[in-house]
């Protein structure tokens, strides 16, 4: 089994697809990769040389911001917004979708379970 950032890759995968269980690493970026190290894109985990998985890490470490380092800069992001009190930050804060999608119905995987409102009397 390949260790890579931190993340043991499936020996049984190809490596195409092992390496987007690096978090900041999807298909198009681990095709770069795989490109860009000359390694057969077909060939198993467990069938890559002590070599090939020195360049893939040689070149996820140099060139891509991937695991820890992306997830404080993403979260560091979402805190700043949320600092200077952007509209984007508000939402964040409150829990609800961003990017303008409506809310009067569906948004529950943003809003969570539903909160039952008693309805008024006449």
């Amino acid at each position: 089994m390949a260790r890579i950032a931190g993340v043991d890759l499936p020996s049984n995968k190809r490596v195409e697809v092992a390496l987007t269980y690096i978090f900041g690493i999807g298909r198009s970026r681990a095709h770069e990769i795989i490109k860009e190290s000359d390694v057969d894109p077909n060939t198993r985990v467990h069938n890559l040389t002590d070599d090939e998985i020195a360049r893939l890490r040689g070149i996820i470490e140099k060139s891509y911001k991937i695991e820890g380092e992306l997830r404080t800069e993403t979260s560091m992001n979402i805190k700043r917004l949320i600092d200077i009190g952007s509209y984007r930050g508000l939402r964040h804060r409150k829990g609800l979708p961003l990017r303008g999608q409506r809310t009067r119905t569906n948004a529950r995987t943003r809003k969570g379970k539903k909160k039952t409102v008693a309805g008024r009397k006449k």
